[in-house]
């Protein structure tokens, strides 16, 4: 029979006060009550662990051998209490962060700023990644906690397997080449579009955005060159390869011989940039408080960039 451990650490405080009473009175329990727990352990051990005498008890030998691993379970309890102490004092621990690239150039290096001023004793790890690697990494448990984006007809259900919180919404800009019969204009209709070669960032999700935008409008979009990056979208349209739709937040760094075009009527396509966590699990102290700055930053870096 397996030996409570609760009974193991009473045995511990008996060989410490060297009597049942002083160890009730420590544990502040009765007498009866610490004799019936040390009966029990003896009947779980199988054989005696006190010797009982008219000035207190003593431990036989295997009482002293089951005082020893008591002692070692008590110190491994105290070490966690202490360490579990400093993780929710955000004083230590680890947290695994997953990012979009688009975030990772705009606002979230004054997040990382603003958490390692506050809690500079947490590890801080940053994994950044496309959006269709951002639910393998919180599923496989290698990140945990990330900030993806979602297309607005998935805000009920958003990202699968997981938990998110809206930061802020990243409405599709139109990228043209300086020169081009658009520049200038303050406002462009997606079926004024319908003739212009296009060029994506490689990725079914991008692409998917700029079909329903050019679908709703009556037309197919013709794509001329698929990027591997929102700069090399950039590069391409500057020479003339076809005009862009990218995400509001890809402009951190613009290029000087292309014109962005806010204004889409009737609406630009937009992605919900969201906080994302594991569903039904609860966030660590250092997760708690690194969503709290993401929220704060992102909200504040839409505020500051218009």
């Amino acid at each position: 029979m397996a030996m409570d451990i609760r009974r193991m650490l009473v045995l511990v405080e008996v060989a410490r006060a060297g009597s049942l009473t002083d160890a009730a009175a420590r544990l502040n329990y009765t007498v009866s009550a610490v004799s019936q727990q040390i009966g029990q352990l003896e009947d779980e051990a199988g054989q005696p662990l006190v010797e009982r005498r008219p000035r207190g008890v003593t431990l036989t030998e295997s009482g002293q051998a089951v005082v020893r691993h008591a002692e070692q379970i008590e110190r491994a309890v105290q070490a966690a209490h202490e360490e579990l102490g400093e993780i929710s004092g955000l004083r230590r621990g680890t947290l695994r962060l997953g990012t979009i690239p688009t975030v990772t150039e705009s606002f979230l290096a004054g997040a990382i700023a603003a958490f390692r001023e506050r809690h500079p004793q947490v590890d801080l790890r940053v994994h950044s990644a496309a959006r269709s690697d951002i639910g393998h990494l919180l599923a496989s448990r290698e990140i945990d906690l990330a900030i993806t984006w979602t297309r607005e007809e998935e805000e009920s259900s958003g990202a699968a397997g997981a938990r998110t919180e809206l930061i802020r919404r990243d409405p599709s800009v139109l990228l043209v080449p300086a020169g081009h019969p658009l520049t200038g204009r303050r406002s462009v209709r997606m079926e004024e579009l319908r003739h212009e070669p296009w060029i994506i960032r490689t990725s079914s999700n991008v692409l998917a955005l700029l079909q329903d935008a050019c679908e709703a409008a009556g037309f197919s979009p013709v794509v001329s060159f698929e990027a591997r990056s929102y700069q090399e979208a950039q590069a391409m349209v500057a020479v003339g390869m076809g005009i862009a739709l990218v995400p509001q937040l890809s402009l951190y760094s613009l290029r000087e011989d292309i014109t962005v075009v806010t204004a889409i009527s009737p609406r630009p396509p937009a992605r919900r940039i969201v906080l994302a966590r594991r569903r039904g699990e609860r966030l660590s102290p250092a997760g708690t408080a690194m969503g709290t700055i993401l929220l704060e930053t992102g909200r504040a870096w839409k505020a500051e960039q218009g």
